[in-house]
């Protein structure tokens, strides 16, 4: 009996499973993927599955050396299972599927649907296609079918959202696959965006983040320079909509007029990650970055003028091919001058296709190691330092959904501040849901996270904890899913080991 027949017996659906590799771009893309296949009728497999379902789809990553190996890896787990259980369907798409292509089926022929990043929206398509023909699909499209926002979308959280508002990107950087496989910068246009936030906000949704690969380049594509700052503006407009934040920006076109946006506007939240990726004028210059060292600390001082109590993220890469003990010294420079409240931090890795990995003076591997162990700690001392700076203030809090691991020990729950810092409260008495707002006061400062250990100040139920609770009711008659991971609004928890994004911005 094939797997069409044992679930059409066992209730008449097929089940799936969404597997997601990379940046905040592909857990966007990751959502439509399952909002495609719900559209088609699938449903999603228990979170026990581990490959069972009926479909398994592998939204891929390409940025970083091992890239490969890990899907391999993966896979050659799956073709037994595959075997064993006829009309079971793999697929996978994403940014490696866009570059290997006819490869991914050479080396794992038990893969039936090949796709990339520019036609994601033609998975069930290709998966129906792959069964009547009983052969592989590889569709590849080289320039953009839809946006990512345009297409049906299963989001794993009822009260935040993604809201792409480019795809692709313009810049050279030499460690960056990224524009090679999302191809140049191609923006909305405003009223659509503006249109899908108003659907969002509709729908209970009061946190959104605005997205794209180079998200404040946004208007070179409709030749308007001030673009990303008037759709800033707009979406200060939309009643109901609490937060809005973005990323991940670029600093060459991080300009006054976002600046004062972002402190004008009332749910612009005060948060922002501005890749650093280096300190070094000399390794920005080989990285092809168009900015240095006093453009790049101009701009987090002008941030903090306008609005001084500004949480600044970074990413950062240790090891660049060339870097010298010097170019390592202005990172750490940079670092204690900017005072970021969090950092992710890349050991530098060959990524296939970029200049970079041409580059002569690769960087052993020891010393990278060493040069990372330093800045980690280095910006462990400044997150701590930078939190305790907080015990004492009264902060309004949104509370979240599964970002607090040991709560359900600690009888505790966990919000987001304004700043996007996780903060942990004590569980009032009055029932609390995802998306509604509380007051505390910090009382203690980690690392990573603040806790507010006194009684929760002041509760507000809001409409979207009321959608919350009305989507959660629903989920309920549903089977368990496999999350893909809750987008947290802004920048993830910073982890101390090598992130699994890209960096690349």
């Amino acid at each position: 009996m094939s797997s069409i027949d044992r679930s059409q017996s066992a209730g008449g659906t097929r089940t799936y499973e969404v597997r997601t590799y990379g940046c905040q771009m592909n857990v966007h893309d990751s959502e439509r993927l399952s909002g495609l296949l719900e559209d088609a009728g699938y449903v999603r497999a228990p979170e026990s599955a581990d490959g069972d379902a009926d479909v398994v789809v592998f939204n891929t990553c390409a940025v970083r050396e091992n890239a490969d190996n890990k899907l391999y890896g993966n896979l050659g787990h799956l073709a037994p299972k595959k075997a064993s259980r006829p009309g079971m369907q793999i697929a996978v798409g994403g940014c490696l599927a866009q570059k290997d292509r006819d490869t991914i089926v050479k080396r794992a022929p038990w893969v039936d649907v090949v796709f990339g990043t520019h036609n994601i929206g033609k998975l069930p398509v290709l998966l129906e296609r792959a069964r009547v023909q009983e052969e592989a699909q590889v569709e590849i499209a080289e320039s953009l079918e839809a946006f990512p926002s345009t297409l049906p979308t299963r989001r794993e959280s009822a009260y935040a959202a993604w809201v792409s508002i480019s795809v692709g990107c313009n810049n050279t950087c030499t460690f960056c696959i990224v524009p090679a496989l999302r191809g140049k910068e191609k923006d909305r246009r405003p009223g659509d965006i503006l249109a899908e936030v108003e659907a969002l906000v509709a729908e209970g949704v009061s946190e959104i983040t605005l997205l794209g690969q180079n998200v404040n380049a946004y208007g070179s594509d409709i030749g308007d320079r001030e673009a990303f700052s008037k759709l800033l503006r707009a979406c200060g407009n939309i009643e109901g909509l609490e937060r809005v934040r973005f990323t991940s920006p670029h600093p060459r076109d991080f300009t006054d007029d976002v600046i004062t946006a972002m402190a004008e506007t009332p749910n612009a939240m005060p948060q922002l990650h501005m890749p650093l990726q280096s300190g070094s004028d000399p390794v920005l210059k080989a990285m092809r970055r168009s900015y240095r060292q006093e453009r790049y600390l101009g701009i987090i001082e002008k941030v903090r003028a306008a609005i001084p109590h500004a949480a600044i993220t970074t990413d950062i890469i240790v090891g660049f091919p060339g870097e010298t003990e010097e170019d390592f010294e202005q990172t750490l420079h940079v670092v204690r001058e900017a005072r970021f409240a969090q950092a992710f931090t890349f050991q530098y890795s060959k990524r296939p296709g970029t200049p970079a990995a041409e580059m002569a003076d690769q960087i052993p591997k020891a010393v990278v190691q060493e040069r990372y162990e330093r800045l980690v700690a280095l910006q462990e001392e400044i997150s701590w330092d930078e939190n305790k700076k907080q015990v004492g203030r009264t902060l309004e809090l949104m509370v979240a959904e599964g970002e607090g691991r040991k709560d359900g020990a600690t009888h505790r729950l966990s919000g987001r501040a304004p700043d996007n810092r996780l903060v942990h409260f004590t569980k009032p008495e009055q029932e609390v849901r995802p998306g509604d707002v509380v007051t505390v006061e910090i009382t203690y400062a980690a690392p990573h996270h603040l806790l507010a250990e006194g009684a929760v100040l002041d509760v507000r139920r809001t409409r979207v904890g009321d959608a919350w609770e009305k989507r959660n009711t629903a989920e309920q008659a549903k089977p368990a899913g496999v999350l893909l991971g809750l987008p947290k609004i802004g920048v993830p928890e910073p982890q101390p080991a090598v992130a699994s994004g890209c960096g690349c911005d």
